[in-house]
């Protein structure tokens, strides 16, 4: 029996983020692409005599209650058997708060380590409620492939999810600007916005992987919360400028933020910026996945 096994989970980013207005349950639908990069954390669980699951992390504090702990307990509601017990280490790579799904990808990763560890597999449909229990981009990385990456259109609150084929012949040079939006904030500050009749108009949600696979300079995705976001951080603003001097094909803020990213067709061109921008700003070059 395996007692030990360390999985990857990716960050994503958004090609497009479209958020459209409030519910009259108090929730927005999204319409979105989202797609894996070769960012991560890394996530070691060990099995434990101790009932329960106890996360820590080599560079955070983590809340007793968190997307990890959330899905183990759910995953526990949904086994005919008595889960066992697990600690888990996380090793970060992704930026917290930064919009690119961490948390959830996190949560997501431990599932198909528990999967392997336990030896059993989960259906569909029960990913589906572990996602449900945890978060609403959960949903996403609940479909990956077995290894963690993907690319989807993602709409409704997240939830429902239809894979697509992914490019994997994009570079993208992330800024972390060192601000942080909350997503209840983002939103908050969207619904502003769109009481004042503000709107910007974003491709139709079927056209979304056409443009997908158009070549990167005729994209016309947009993010919903970029101008409400940039408008309010300063840095968040300049770090889209500087990508734009760059001559990247498209620059766009992933999320609710506070993470920006130029997107390249060339690595050539992509190293030079990165090489450029890395005297000024925190960033990183990643490739998709």
């Amino acid at each position: 029996m395996m007692q030990e096994i360390s999985v990857k989970a990716f960050a994503k980013v958004n090609f497009g983020l479209a958020v459209l207005p409030k519910r009259n349950d108090g929730f927005h639908c999204i319409e979105s692409i989202f797609q894996t990069v070769d960012l991560s954390d890394e996530l070691v669980i060990k099995r434990s005599e101790k009932k329960g699951c106890f996360v820590t992390c080599d560079s955070m504090e983590l809340p007793e209650v968190n997307t990890i702990t959330s899905a183990y307990k759910a995953l526990g509601e949904i086994l005919e058997s008595e889960l066992f017990g697990v600690e888990v280490f996380i090793k970060k790579g992704i930026p917290s708060g930064g919009g690119l799904g961490g948390g959830s990808s996190d949560a997501a990763a431990f599932i198909r380590g528990m999967e392997i560890l336990g030896d059993f597999r989960l259906s569909d449909e029960k990913k589906d409620y572990i996602a449900a229990k945890t978060g609403s981009d959960v949903f996403f990385f609940m479909h990956c492939d077995d290894k963690g990456s993907g690319c989807a259109l993602v709409s409704g609150r997240g939830e429902v999810v239809k894979q697509i084929q992914p490019r994997k012949d994009l570079w993208l040079v992330m800024i972390f600007p060192g601000v942080h939006s909350s997503t209840k904030e983002a939103y908050s500050l969207v619904d502003d916005a769109f009481e004042k009749g503000k709107k910007i108009t974003s491709p139709d949600f079927s056209e979304y992987e056409f443009i997908y696979n158009k070549s990167v300079q005729d994209w016309t995705f947009i993010n919903t919360f970029t101008p409400v976001i940039s408008d309010k951080y300063e840095k968040i603003r300049n770090a889209i400028g500087a990508l734009e001097k760059t001559n990247c094909c498209y620059a766009e803020m992933s999320g609710s933020g506070a993470t920006v990213f130029g997107v390249f067709t060339s690595k050539q061109q992509a190293d030079f910026a990165y090489n450029s921008l890395a005297k000024t700003w925190c960033c990183k070059l990643v490739s998709t996945i």
